[in-house]
């Protein structure tokens, strides 16, 4: 058992020590500094414009580790915040970070 009532093996969604994904502080963090720094709903607007169709209440979800994220959604985030896959996992050790400048970011 984990934490003395949590069977092993059960993952707790709703236990506010587990996340169901890495990246929602990272997400808010580049979208904080971003210039200018985007909200949620902007955010929203470019992944609706990139395919995403994803509104507000999602993008805080996934900020707050609430909802999972697929590796497809990651890669789409990355384009829209401009920034990398790599930083948005946390393989750069960096802690903010290097924003992509549009003619790096392909179609």
């Amino acid at each position: 058992m984990l934490n003395g009532n949590i069977p092993a093996g059960t993952f707790a969604y709703n236990s506010p020590r587990m996340t169901r994904n890495i990246v929602g502080p990272k997400i808010r963090l580049a979208r904080k500094l971003s210039q200018p720094p985007l909200t949620q709903e902007e955010l929203a607007a470019r992944l609706q414009v990139l395919g995403w169709g994803i509104e507000q209440s999602s993008v805080s979800k996934i900020e707050q580790g609430l909802r999972p994220v697929s590796d497809a959604e990651v890669m789409v985030l990355s384009k829209a915040l401009k920034v990398t896959v790599g930083w948005l996992l946390g393989e750069d050790n960096a802690s903010t970070p290097t924003f992509k400048h549009e003619q790096e970011i392909g179609p």
